[in-house]
């Protein structure tokens, strides 16, 4: 059975013309979940994101395997008055993602 990753370090960039700019970074907790990665000096905007999630060293720190060194989700915010929740599930094989509630 699954638990919450604890350590995963975490991008948050924002697509602009041709590049990517991070806005945030920071750490999963005990929960697996980044709080407010969104900084509140940065506004809501809609547009396309991207997560990054360094599951290579995470599993590396457990002297695990892996195959994916780095874990990319792509996404596009249309109304940026809504709430958006990304989560990844992940294994040393093998990932799914969502747009959560």
């Amino acid at each position: 059975m699954g638990r919450p990753a604890e350590g995963v370090f975490v991008q948050l960039l924002l697509r602009e013309r041709d590049n990517w700019v991070t806005i945030s970074t920071g750490t999963t907790n005990a929960d697996g979940r980044v709080t407010a990665l969104l900084p509140s000096s940065v506004p809501n905007v809609e547009g396309a994101f991207r997560l990054t999630f360094d599951a290579g060293a995470y599993f590396a720190a457990r002297g695990q395997d892996t195959f994916y060194a780095t874990i990319t989700i792509d996404f596009i915010v249309r109304d940026a008055s809504q709430h958006h929740h990304v989560p990844l599930l992940m294994s040393p094989y093998g990932y799914s993602t969502y747009r959560g509630s």
